[in-house]
């Protein structure tokens, strides 16, 4: 293994200034900083980017990478206000800003989760600063569910959603990180996960208090408003796109309606044997080549 593999990857704070507030981008730059950015990789709802360092630092030694904490998440110091909150136009307006900021030639835009599904929303506004996707499990629901979260009145049946319920529920405070890790260990999301992924998630997913004890960067009420706002439309950014767009999509409980079968024009669906929506910490080795392949 060669010497920049090993390397920590930089931390930058990039400035972003749109409708949703002013603040600063924490991104992950991994890689010889001397070339310019190949991929953009972001992280899924209620992470951030230092949990993907493992799958990401290995491809290092050939291609600089950005990785960014999404606004409420991790170290980004962006506003996250949940009130009134109906998409992920924010995360899209983020990736937007951040893209602009990117100097060289267009890059590859990837994300797992409500990352990848933010990606595809900013590829869909500036195709010209994106050459391709690779998606990992995106939420992209259905035609008709999608048209369905467009409806007013969904806004009052977004607590019973479980996901949104348990996320609210979440428990927000520790004594240290061991006790946070003790916790999450083999449990709920995290079951199967490789301790040093975890341990990275924690490294920046959680923040010393006042009081000596720890929170989570990303608030349980930030991370609830991220599973009930679904009014944006990823299937218009599919039509819009005009970048090559492989999605990867777990074959257990995907968030992904997209089928192998799909017809849409640069579109490629595959289904990964045995994955569940967290393939990309189970079954890293798939995720990365798919990114290397795309970005080489």
């Amino acid at each position: 293994m060669d010497a920049i593999r090993l390397t920590p990857p930089r931390r930058l704070s990039v400035p972003i200034s749109n409708r949703w507030g002013l603040g600063e981008m924490s991104v992950l730059d991994f890689g010889d900083p001397d070339r310019p950015v190949d991929l953009i990789f972001v992280h899924a709802n209620g992470f951030n980017a230092m949990t993907c360092r493992s799958l990401l630092a290995p491809l290092s030694s050939s291609l600089r990478i950005w990785a960014p904490d999404l606004r409420g998440h991790g170290r980004t110091t962006l506003p996250a206000n949940p009130a009134g909150r109906r998409g992920w136009t924010d995360h899209r307006d983020d990736l937007i800003s951040l893209l602009e900021q990117v100097e060289g030639p267009p890059v590859i835009l990837s994300g797992h989760s409500m990352g990848g599904t933010a990606s595809l929303l900013a590829a869909a506004e500036r195709p010209g600063r994106v050459a391709g996707l690779v998606l990992l499990d995106p939420v992209i629901w259905t035609r008709l569910a999608v048209l369905a979260f467009q409806l007013p009145v969904l806004d009052r049946m977004a607590e019973r959603i479980p996901l949104v319920k348990n996320a609210r529920k979440r428990r927000f405070g520790f004594d240290s990180r061991e006790q946070a890790l003790a916790a999450y260990k083999g449990r709920g999301a995290f079951k199967g996960w490789p301790e040093m992924m975890l341990s990275d998630y924690l490294a920046d997913g959680l923040v010393e208090t006042a009081e000596g004890g720890f929170r989570l960067t990303c608030d349980p009420q930030w991370e609830a408003s991220n599973y009930a706002a679904q009014s944006h439309d990823p299937w218009r950014a599919l039509r819009r796109v005009g970048r090559p767009v492989h999605i990867l999509k777990a074959e257990i409980a995907s968030t992904c309606s997209l089928a192998p079968s799909s017809r849409l024009s640069g579109v490629k669906v595959e289904v990964v044997p045995g994955g569940t929506h967290f393939f990309p910490m189970h079954k890293p080795d798939i995720a990365r080549d798919a990114l290397f392949e795309a970005a080489v």
